[in-house]
């Protein structure tokens, strides 16, 4: 393998490109004819960004002491009964050092309660999201009135500091992959969650200021990790942003022209109205390649499954929106509570979330659409 030295920042992100260039030069994305094939091969893909209800972050979902499969078998067995074929479920690179043993364990345990509700999911591994400093064990309770206020990045802002950690994370990222790489059970990999989101309006202070510049140089090479593994299922990692209001792809950052270069099937975030959901659509069509949508529905800023769902079946593009059962992620809170967080008062219509802790519908008549436009009843 090639090892990459430096004495700089800027001579790390030089020599990171190069390592990645190196390592790309030895693998290789599906052709389109295969992404194509793939996915004629799934039923229209219709699920949620999922985490149980007990767990404020994927830290807490997966920790041995926190682990709840009895919990996520309930969960997932409402996610089956309206419908919903898959999952997308947020991974951790610090579970993996903490205990890779244990960690692939709850993964095949996770896996198997999933089939048993006909839900293949789609695993995330790095995440640019959020909480910039993850740490190990027992979780901070939930800040009172505030969307998502314990989801945290990985790698983490020491990780990304630090390239003497570069090996630990491609140890990670082979270690998963590479575990499940032939398993039926699992539909794809996002590589990387929204790698050019800088957390402004959250964790400004605590954000590294190169921050942008060192993922954008790691994002090719964890794609090439992942491909080292040979896994039969696609890689991805979803265009998000200005793609929302300028969905013609107009104006690329360099993040986003990696994300579309390397992934086999084309993924992207969409949080706004159904016009321009529609032409984002359109748009990344044109790459001949498959096109799914792993994040989507905000009620109050114009993305609803009564607008987003019949456009997607129409395209036969997969969706996933954020969020299942409200519990202590709180993101049926909207973005803004960060500013003016929810204490006294509820907001007036949920932002993300479909059930009740005790699974009832927030919106029964969204269920009843689930159901029936994937012919559930």
């Amino acid at each position: 393998m090639t090892t990459c030295k430096s004495v700089s920042m800027a001579g790390v992100l030089i020599a990171v490109g190069l390592c990645a260039s190196s390592v790309s030069a030895q693998t290789a994305r599906w052709p389109e004819q295969k992404a194509q094939a793939w996915y004629a091969q799934q039923p229209w893909l219709v699920g949620s960004n999922y985490v149980p209800a007990s767990a404020i972050n994927q830290l807490e979902m997966w920790q041995e002491a926190t682990f709840a499969p009895d919990e996520i078998d309930r969960e997932l067995g409402w996610a089956e009964a309206m419908g919903m074929n898959t999952m997308r479920v947020f991974l951790h690179d610090l579970l993996w050092e903490q205990d890779a043993p244990g960690f692939r364990k709850r993964i095949d345990q996770f896996l198997t309660i999933a089939s048993r509700h006909h839900i293949r999911p789609m695993f995330v591994l790095f995440d640019s999201c959020w909480d910039p400093l993850p740490r190990l064990g027992p979780q901070h309770p939930p800040t009172p009135g505030v969307h998502n206020s314990g989801w945290v990045q990985g790698p983490g802002a020491a990780a990304l500091a630090d390239p003497g950690q570069q090996p630990r994370l491609k140890a990670y990222v082979q270690g998963v992959v590479g575990a499940f790489a032939k398993d039926d059970r699992i539909l794809a990999w996002d590589v990387w969650n929204e790698p050019d989101n800088d957390n402004a309006g959250s964790y400004a202070k605590q954000e590294l200021k190169d921050k942008t510049a060192r993922v954008t140089a790691l994002l090719p090479l964890t794609f090439a990790w992942a491909r080292e593994a040979n896994p039969q299922q696609p890689l991805t990692s979803g265009v998000w942003g200005s793609l929302e209001t300028s969905p013609d792809g107009a104006s690329l950052n360099e993040g986003q022209q990696i994300q579309l270069r390397e992934s086999d099937i084309v993924t992207f975030h969409n949080y706004t109205w159904p016009e321009y959901f529609k032409r984002q659509v359109t748009w990344l069509k044109k790459y001949n390649r498959p096109v799914i949508c792993t994040e989507f529905m905000a009620r109050s800023v114009g993305s609803t499954f009564d607008a987003i769902l019949p456009i997607a079946k129409q395209e036969r593009v997969g969706v996933f929106n954020w969020g299942f059962v409200a519990g202590k992620t709180q993101t049926f809170l909207p973005w803004d509570s960060w500013r003016h967080p929810y204490v006294r008062d509820q907001p007036s219509v949920w932002f993300h979330e479909v059930l009740r802790p005790d699974g009832t519908p927030y919106r029964p008549a969204e269920v009843a659409l689930i159901r029936q436009i994937t012919g559930k009843q």
